[in-house]
């Protein structure tokens, strides 16, 4: 009997080790912990997340506003992805210094390079304020009373939070307003290029392999962090000093093998655990295949000419990037749903929660209307989300419309009804127009009006387009082409940034005010006039849904009390923890763990852009001198994949390893995974890393980088 009792503590307890799904909050750690380290974690949740004492969470910051960045040295060194900080090289580069191409490596610190309006944020300390965020809040209370209590608190708690300080505070909900922390920020605003690939390197591969493994993408840069002379944030000033870092990473070159503990560190955005069913068929089956097309359409009016001069691909280079990511994100989320058939997944949970409600009455009564409402609101939601889709999509796709509408539409208003004021609104405009058209290339926006307005015309519903736009329905791609070349004729704004800044400079508030009879503005107006009312109605809806999913979440815990339940993604510091692992994606095919630098020669291809091999990089190849940086079998390990949890916010994050030392960045996932933000599937959601043993050759070997090699802790 003891020997039977034995194997069964066993089988519990492999079945709830699970190196897997989750994003978990690290002050609340103490709960992983047991977990962690029966996976292979040698350190403790201490030294992940200190109350008093520094810990990694010190080296860890949110990049730009939307990427992960780690402290790797004493002196403020930044390591993060090459195509987080993509748009700030493209800015800093020219046709004279073309830092996308070339790469760019400082040779000392005087060498480093301004980065205006790169920031980088810390997190000081977190704290459940949850109580604190609900007091005076009651079940009679409805939705706008509670809100206005909850905003009332959040406001004052931050305020006291940093009163005093320099430091900034944000409150931010969780599992739908069930739970509140706080987070206490510090913000440093002084931030430099120190070291960037060429892009032949730090993003080979490109946008075709882009979400896909295997990967051999070199997806790194360096940056340093610069202070006041008493360590506080500063605006650059040239006498600023490096940041002297709380804590920072060493580099491992051991190297990882299949079933290594790994971490992943970081500020993941968005994920969508929780939604049922009519949102996940919504999400897959309406809004993914209509983003899907249109970015389809701009992409290869992008692609046809950026491969015909260096400067349009200088120009666009970073739009494209951005544009491809969520065109080949969705249409990996919409096969993934589909494959793992995660509406039925969905759709049976829901009854297994019926099931548990008709139990007992006292639940069907607390929370048996939950589910029907929630069916019954996506029944307009899903119009919504169709309308919402094309008019921010294909509509505005066009960057002159979206300029058009976004900028010069605000000031045609105000020389209607504000003509005092048009002087002001027509300087900041001439600025904008100016900043407009500094990358911009007219030939790429006329196929992108044209053909993403009549896939528009020729595919949304007729009842869902205006009345105003009635005419153009079943209107030819070649009507489209004469009205854009009769709208350049009439309109300076869809011809040239000479002939607008002519116009702008010259124009009276009462000649601005007439341009909103002009065809074009009459469009835009009925664009306008639909987008508003139809984004009433979603954020009408959103805000019911929400108050539901409150409901639904809180039943759910209820439901599985012992169950560790973890917070959706929301921008906010998160640990996850998985093992080194490959992949079945599909029927006869397995992938390794790992790539190699033989993938990447195995690869060249001087005809494709993202295929082509830097000259010296292939020469150290071919030498295959790869020092210490080497596998076991005397091979240069370039990224390697994990079962770790991630999306997007997590590139840049730090990939650490049992000893807390750092193996690689995350920079992307798996393309066949991509829907793990709604649904995470242990065979085959998969989080992509650069090894850090490639990293550190690149720095080495090939940009003989020996001032930046200086300052790293590298444990062999």
């Amino acid at each position: 009997m003891k020997k039977i009792l034995s194997v069964f503590t066993l089988l519990f307890a492999l079945f709830f080790v699970r190196a897997d799904e989750g994003m978990w909050i690290p002050l609340l750690l103490q709960q992983n912990e047991a977990e962690m380290q029966q996976l292979g974690f040698k350190l403790t949740a201490e030294d992940i997340y200190s109350i008093n004492h520094h810990s990694m969470k010190d080296a860890i910051m949110l990049f730009g506003g939307g990427c992960t960045g780690e402290l790797i040295s004493e002196n403020g060194l930044v390591l993060t992805n090459h195509h987080c900080g993509y748009s700030y090289v493209q800015r800093l580069s020219s046709i004279e210094n073309n830092y996308l191409h070339d790469g760019f490596w400082a040779k000392n610190r005087g060498e480093e390079l301004a980065c205006p309006g790169l920031s980088v944020t810390f997190l000081v300390r977190m704290e459940d304020v949850t109580s604190e965020v609900l007091r005076g809040v009651e079940e009679r209370m409805n939705e706008k009373e509670r809100e206005d209590i909850v905003n009332q608190n959040i406001s004052r708690i931050s305020s006291e939070a940093v009163q005093g300080t320099h430091y900034e505070a944000v409150i931010k909900p969780f599992f739908y307003g069930n739970q509140y922390f706080l987070f206490v920020n510090e913000t440093f605003k002084d931030v430099r290029l120190v070291g960037v690939p060429p892009e032949s390197i730090g993003k080979f591969g490109g946008d075709t392999d882009n979400w896909v493994w295997p990967r051999h993408t070199g997806d790194f840069a360096l940056y340093r962090i610069y202070t006041d002379n008493e360590g506080l944030p500063a605006t650059y000033h040239q006498d600023n000093i490096p940041l002297r870092s709380k804590q920072f990473f060493s580099f491992s070159l051991k190297g990882v093998e299949e079933k290594d503990f790994t971490l992943v560190f970081g500020y993941p955005g968005t994920t969508e655990q929780f939604l049922i069913s009519d949102e996940v068929d919504i999400i897959a089956n309406t809004r993914n295949p209509i983003a899907i097309k249109a970015r389809e359409i701009r992409l290869n009016a992008m692609k046809k000419w950026m491969e015909k001069t260096t400067e349009t691909r200088l120009m666009y280079s970073a739009k494209a990037n951005s544009i491809s990511n969520g065109w080949k994100k969705w249409i990996g989320e919409s096969k993934g749903i589909n494959d793992c058939n995660v509406i039925n997944m969905k759709k049976a949970e829901e009854l297994d929660f019926i099931s548990w409600l008709n139990e007992d009455p006292v639940r069907v009564e607390k929370y048996g209307a939950i589910l029907p409402n929630m069916h019954n609101l996506y029944n307009s939601y899903k119009k919504n989300v169709q309308i919402n889709t094309f008019n921010s999509e294909v509509l505005l796709g066009s960057e002159i419309l979206r300029f058009l509408y976004l900028y010069v539409t605000p000031v045609v208003e105000v020389a209607k009804n504000s003509p005092e004021s048009f002087p002001a609104a027509k300087e900041k405009l001439i600025t904008q127009s100016k900043n407009f058209f500094k990358n911009y290339n007219v030939n790429i926006d006329k196929e992108c009006f044209v053909n993403l307005l009549f896939y528009y015309f020729s595919t949304q519903n007729p009842e869902l387009i205006p009345t105003e736009l009635h005419k153009y329905i079943n209107i030819s791609e070649n009507s489209l082409e004469q009205w854009w070349d009769k709208l350049g004729q009439k309109s300076p704004f869809l011809t040239s940034e000479e002939k607008l800044l002519t116009f702008l400079e010259n124009a009276t508030a009462k000649q601005f005010s007439k341009l909103g009879k002009n065809e074009i503005f009459i469009f835009l107006a009925a664009v306008e006039e639909q987008y508003h009312n139809n984004y009433n109605q979603l954020v009408a809806i959103k805000k019911q849904l929400n108050m539901f999913y409150r409901t639904y979440v809180t039943a759910l815990m209820e439901k599985e009390p012992k169950k560790h339940f973890y917070p959706d993604a929301n921008l906010t510091m998160r640990v996850t923890y998985g093992q080194v692992e490959g992949f079945s994606p599909a029927d006869g095919v397995q992938y390794c763990h790992y790539t190699t630098s033989d993938g990447i020669l195995a690869k060249e291809n001087p005809a494709i852009f993202d295929y082509k091999v830097d000259s010296k990089l292939k020469k150290l190849f071919e030498a295959r001198d790869f020092g210490e940086y080497a596998n076991a079998k005397g091979e240069l390990p370039v990224g390697f994949i994990a079962s770790n949890h991630t999306t997007g916010g997590n590139s840049g994050s730090p990939v650490i390893n049992a000893n807390g030392e750092l193996i690689g960045i995350n920079f992307d996932r798996v393309w066949e995974g991509t829907m793990s933000d709604i649904h995470y599937d242990k065979q085959r959601c998969r989080n992509i890393s650069l090894d850090v043993r490639y990293l550190l050759f690149i720095i080495d070997k090939y940009a003989d980088a020996q001032n930046i090699m200086s300052e790293l802790t590298i444990k062999k």
